[in-house]
């Protein structure tokens, strides 16, 4: 067994090695991995023994909540080794597991951080058992992949069940993430928003009824999708109070957050600024359950919340490039909650923008695309004198022009594009430098498209 898993790290880290030279960016990430737990069926089990392990799952937010925890880590002076492009799929998990030991499967540094995929987590939670589980949000995703969000639930349920002495950073304005504590007794420790509430429970939010009872819940604040402060009237299951809070948003702006962190047992008038160069009530939760995460972990606050001051956000997660003299703004949308945040942002931009939604249905965006219909669309209408062109891209281009149109938009505005590179000329000829481009795609959309992107402006690999 020795020699047939030295053989194969071998191999391995040869075949990782020669496929970031030929700069296979996808196929780094996860082919490796893939080889190795073919040829040796235990490594994966075996080897995750000799590391503090951190995972993050979730529904959105799992990818940049995973680089703002790498960020603390570094900012306390842990070296880690992670599946940071996003391949969070068992492959990926073995090809980040691979370039944290040497070939003979001895650890080259202290903590492996995953992002796990929530119906992933299921299967490797029989191979290795987290110091810390990090579980963002439960929103509906990839519909014919997942089937709804009780299903999704019971993924993330039945990985909890298996592990050992696992610390849990929860989600508390998430009903179906705080259920979570209810599996095993576990430390749990909580994160949310305590700021005022933002928008009305919307009629097909997911999660509008007690887990455990069917009652509907009542809602003191509500944040967006089913996040909030959730109560069942009938037998009282309700939303836990935080470790960490945001008590107050104090600015917020295109490109930035700023807002007054809270501490369980401080005093009221105690609070902590945080300082975020992103966007979004979502990043505000990502942020607070990176720094809930090294609560659990027993770093220090002070140095955690530094990092985040300096972090800048991950591949197609609200990614800023400048090209061309022109401003790029790409964000990866997969569900309906996800999207409708997403969309929000063009409320707060001051500048006109350019928009290009680009929408496939692979695997690993979802078949079904049915999803499109339960996105606010109607928000554009508000904005409509911002609007300089709306691009439709993608396999399921029509699908999304068809669904725009529906929602009454300028059918002049509405352009349907064949290819990747057709939406960036058209995209950086027609803003002026002072607009956005905003770029809205599925994830392999996302992949095709940044890889266009690369070859035609010699970029960095976003694997790297």
């Amino acid at each position: 067994m020795k020699l047939k898993r030295f053989l194969g790290l071998i191999i391995a880290k040869i075949l990782l090695k020669f496929l970031v030279i030929l700069k296979r960016g996808a196929g780094a990430t996860s082919l490796p991995g893939k080889f190795l737990t073919f040829f040796d069926r235990n490594f994966l089990k075996d080897i995750a023994l000799n590391f503090k392990i951190i995972v993050v799952t979730g529904s959105n937010g799992k990818t940049t909540t995973t680089r703002m925890i790498g960020q603390i880590l570094k900012e306390n002076g842990i070296t880690f080794v992670t599946n940071y492009a996003g391949a969070n799929l068992l492959s990926g998990i073995a090809t980040a597991l691979l370039q944290g030991v040497d070939v003979f499967g001895c650890p080259l540094v202290p903590v492996l951080l995953l992002e796990i995929d929530e119906a992933t987590l299921k299967k490797v939670s029989t191979e290795i058992s987290p110091e810390v589980l990090v579980v963002t949000n439960i929103f509906r995703d990839q519909l014919d992949r997942y089937g709804e969000v009780y299903q999704t639930l019971n993924y993330v349920k039945d990985g909890v069940a298996n592990f050992k002495n696992t610390k849990l950073v929860l989600n508390a304005d998430d009903s179906l993430v705080a259920s979570l504590a209810k599996v095993k007794p576990f430390e749990v420790f909580y994160f949310g928003l305590d700021s005022e509430g933002f928008e009305d429970l919307q009629q097909n939010t997911d999660a509008r009824y007690c887990l455990f009872c069917k009652t509907k819940y009542s809602y003191e604040k509500h944040y967006y999708g089913h996040l909030g402060h959730f109560k069942c009237p009938a037998c009282g299951y309700r939303r836990p109070e935080p470790n960490l809070s945001c008590l107050k948003i104090v600015e917020m702006g295109e490109d930035y957050s700023r807002y007054l962190l809270g501490i369980k047992g401080e005093d009221f008038q105690t609070y902590h600024e945080v300082n975020l160069s992103l966007p979004g009530i979502y990043n505000i939760y990502n942020s607070l359950a990176a720094l809930t995460c090294s609560q659990a972990l027993g770093l220090n606050l002070k140095k955690s919340m530094e990092a985040l001051s300096t972090f800048s956000g991950a591949f197609g997660r609200t990614e800023n490039l400048f090209l061309a003299g022109k401003k790029l703004k790409i964000v990866l949308v997969k569900n309906p909650a996800g999207f409708n945040q997403a969309l929000n942002l063009l409320t707060q931009e001051k500048s006109k923008v350019g928009l290009a939604f680009l929408i496939n249905d692979l695997p690993a965006d979802g078949e079904d695309v049915s999803w499109l219909w339960d996105v606010n669309f109607e928000v554009l209408n508000l904005i409509t004198d911002k609007i300089k062109f709306i691009l439709a891209g993608g396999r399921r281009a029509e699908d999304l022009a068809l669904r725009l149109k529906y929602e009454g938009l300028a059918k002049e505005k509405i352009k349907i594009m064949e290819g990747y590179r057709e939406v960036i000329n058209f995209g950086l000829k027609e803003i002026d430098p002072q607009d956005v481009f905003y770029i809205f795609p599925t994830y392999t959309a996302l992949i095709g498209f940044r890889k266009t992107l690369n070859e035609k402006f010699k970029l960095k690999e976003f694997w790297k």
